[in-house]
């Protein structure tokens, strides 16, 4: 037998988020977003105000290291560049008429770099970061009039870049705000007390505007690749009990929806009946209908855990996951953080989309947080590195994992493994919760030179690249 191998012109690269990596929150022009109130991540209530310890304030301070680190991103030979444009860079508040050049111009100074170095841009238009006035003022997504002012920034997104961007998400990870409203959906009342009627509402809204960014970006170029993107987290049944395959099917659904109304254009039964059992009816116009029958170009997903499922709560005990946990996997090992690692996950999420969707797959995030530790190194750039066999093991087999998926005949784009060089993390805004192939010297109490250093990982991943995945093992 042969290897299976990847095809011609897969596209390898790393993805990132504004507001983890930017810096620079109130130059040229920018407002505010939902992220600078956010200092502890997703493990704590929102501030009323900036506070000094919010670490994405700095980030990484990619809006003035932006050409260093991009040349960085073509010696590891990367294909592909996933970032987010900052909502509140482009328009501060969110709701004005005219947008803010000065963000726009430094958009354009990014592709510039990428362009420089062959390097094909995948743009996030929003990623976490709803500008913090739509959240306050109109409670974020439960508001009709976030569809019209989402809409807006696309277009001005659409015009400006479009002839320079081929490949473009609309939310990340959109399912998320199931279970966190403020940073995936900016609502601004607490989870606690959202109403189920105002919650399913708002994913309606998002569900709306993403089909209408993407029937615009079609209108502006027909080649314009618009995708959709969904945390994917495979549940099995803890055990063959058909209860508990029950259990971790309604688990699966309640993440396929996102996925079937991008790629079908209306809501499943099975969705619809959630919404009958929880007394929701939601306000859809024949208007709405028809603007969700625009459907993706493809589908893109981040991948890092698997969880379980159980009907009985007390066979099982709960494990960590992104953003939303389940039960422990007897069967797996776990991250420093509690994520267990699933490489063959991996593999079955690509049969199971694809099968289920038939539209090509993007993965979009994958990869290992870890607390590195950087030591002297005579033999390495600048002095110093990581050594972070761990990381490379990780990564390693995955893509074992998605090399075999394709063997089985999934359409897969590339992949972009998540935080690429270290940033400020999501979940839990530490800096010693790393992911990158480059190692930044930021520490969580704020301290450090910002200085980048190669982890052994760099070159690890150059070489898989090179070889278009042969050097796998």
């Amino acid at each position: 037998m042969t290897t299976p191998t990847f095809p011609e012109g897969f596209l390898w690269g790393g993805a990132t988020a504004a507001n983890q990596f930017e810096g620079a929150y109130l130059t040229d022009g920018k407002g505010l977003s939902i992220q600078d109130l956010m200092p502890k991540g997703i493990t704590a209530p929102p501030t009323q105000e900036p506070t000094p310890d919010n670490l994405k304030h700095e980030g990484i301070d990619f809006y003035h290291r932006y050409a260093e680190d991009i040349a960085l991103f073509a010696e590891m030979g990367w294909g592909v560049f996933r970032f987010s444009i900052a909502w509140s860079r482009i328009f501060p508040n969110g709701d004005e008429e005219i947008p803010n050049e000065e963000g726009l111009a430094f958009y354009d100074r990014v592709l510039d770099e990428c362009e420089k170095h062959g390097i094909a841009p995948l743009v996030t238009i929003s990623h976490y970061e709803t500008p913090l006035h739509l959240a306050r003022e109109y409670d974020g997504w439960t508001d009709r009039r976030m569809i019209g002012f989402f809409e807006r920034y696309a277009r001005v997104l659409f015009e400006r870049y479009g002839h320079r961007v081929k490949y473009w998400l609309t939310f990340n990870e959109i399912n998320a705000v199931l279970h966190a409203p403020l940073m995936a959906g900016g609502i601004w009342t607490p989870k606690e007390e959202l109403s189920k009627q105002d919650l399913y509402q708002a994913i309606h809204h998002e569900l709306v505007a993403s089909a209408s960014a993407t029937r615009i970006a079609h209108e502006i170029d027909p080649d314009i690749m618009v995708g959709c993107m969904i945390i994917a987290m495979p549940t099995y049944p803890l055990t063959p009990d058909p209860q508990d395959v029950l259990v971790a099917r309604a688990i699966e659904h309640s993440n396929y929806t996102f996925g079937d109304v991008h790629c079908r254009g209306e809501y499943p039964g099975y969705f619809l009946r959630t919404l009958r059992e929880q007394g929701v009816e939601l306000e859809i116009t024949e208007e709405d209908r028809e603007t969700l029958t625009h459907t993706v170009d493809f589908v893109s997903f981040s991948y890092y855990v698997s969880i379980c499922a159980t009907a009985d709560p007390s066979k099982g005990e709960i494990g960590q996951g992104n953003i939303f946990a389940g039960v422990r996997n007897p069967t797996l090992k776990e991250s420093e953080w509690g994520w267990q690692i699933d490489p063959v996950g991996l593999r079955i999420v690509l049969n199971d989309y694809w099968e289920r969707w038939g539209k090509p797959l993007f993965i979009v995030e994958n990869g290992l947080g870890a607390k590195d530790e950087l030591v002297d190194d005579a033999g390495a750039d600048g002095g110093k590195t990581v050594h972070d066999d761990y990381r490379i093991a990780y990564l390693n087999d995955h893509l074992v994992q998605v090399r075999e998926a394709i063997a089985d005949g999934v359409n897969l784009l590339g992949y972009t493994s998540w935080g690429p060089i270290d940033l400020v993390s999501a979940s839990t805004a530490q800096m010693s919760k790393r992911y990158g192939f480059i190692y930044v010297d930021r520490h969580d109490d704020g301290s450090g030179t910002l200085d980048r250093y190669k982890k052994k990982s760099f070159a690890w991943y150059k070489n898989v690249i090179a070889t278009n995945g042969a050097s796998l093992t």
